[in-house]
């Protein structure tokens, strides 16, 4: 007797599920080896009830990967998020950013946009006031990211170089600000389709961001950051302007201020 279509379909998911289980075991030894390069030997919690990360299961460009971290103290916990670092586990350079945030952030939301080089696990680790180190993951379908082509030519690139652009929004009740900043952030790993040469590693290395004189956020990067860096994040307008400075691994200093912060 043969089996039926539904006892097919539940048998081929099945199947699915343990074919797939090795390959996420496998990949869950690289982080093993990676966490001690990374935070030493500092334990981690789990981050759920604590810290959200949100990813595309199945990235539609891997060059362009959003991810987003949500961070929620618990009522009546005094604790602050003091960093939020994100990794790749399968990249060449598996630590994309490392964000440390303001004193006022026990609630905070940050999204920006990775390259994910091959199906990897993304981590969030949270690091709280009391150095504590709490960590979220998902898993990411994406290939192939480090080393995808630049949308834009060299020329075009650098003209625009190091151009800014803030926004403010009025989302109720979860007000946010984004900031973009133009620049090729190449990995190292991208051919020279004319040369056929990799173009040597260039990226935007440190970004701060301030209220007025309170710092709002600041940033340590990787070439796992997409090109054209981009971050969203809490924003609570009080008129103060806000000032924005990059770096990049050349050593070009940028900086740009706009003026009262206002949302759209």
């Amino acid at each position: 007797m043969k089996p039926g279509p539904s006892r097919i379909c539940r048998l081929a998911a099945v199947t699915l599920a343990f074919a797939a289980a090795p390959a996420l075991a496998q990949e869950e030894t690289t982080w093993a080896s990676l966490k001690t390069q990374i935070l030493g030997e500092r334990p981690t919690e789990d981050g759920t009830g604590l810290v959200e990360l949100v990813a595309p299961k199945r990235a539609e460009d891997a060059a362009i990967v959003p991810v987003e971290v949500r961070v929620r103290a618990p009522e009546g916990d005094g604790r602050r998020i003091k960093a939020i670092t994100l990794v790749v586990d399968e990249n060449p350079a598996p630590v994309a950013a490392t964000f440390r945030l303001g004193e006022e952030a026990q609630n905070f939301d940050l999204s920006t946009r990775l390259r994910v080089n091959s199906y990897s696990f993304v981590r969030a680790i949270a690091e709280t006031n009391d150095g504590r180190l709490f960590m979220t993951k998902a898993y990411v379908k994406a290939a192939g990211g480090c080393s995808a082509p630049a949308t834009k030519d060299p020329v075009e690139a650098k003209a625009h170089l190091g151009q800014m652009r803030f926004r403010a929004f009025a989302a109720v009740g979860r007000p946010e600000a984004q900031v973009q900043i133009r620049h090729p952030n190449y990995s190292g790993l991208q051919m020279d389709q004319v040369t056929r040469h990799y173009t040597p590693a260039w990226f935007v290395e440190t970004v701060t961001v301030r209220q007025g004189e309170r710092p709002l956020w600041s940033m340590e990067g990787g070439i796992s950051l997409s090109e054209d860096p981009s971050f969203r994040f809490s924003y609570r307008p009080t008129g103060e302007a806000v000032t924005v400075e990059a770096k990049d691994t050349e050593g070009r200093e940028f900086r740009q201020t706009f003026g009262g912060g206002s949302a759209s």
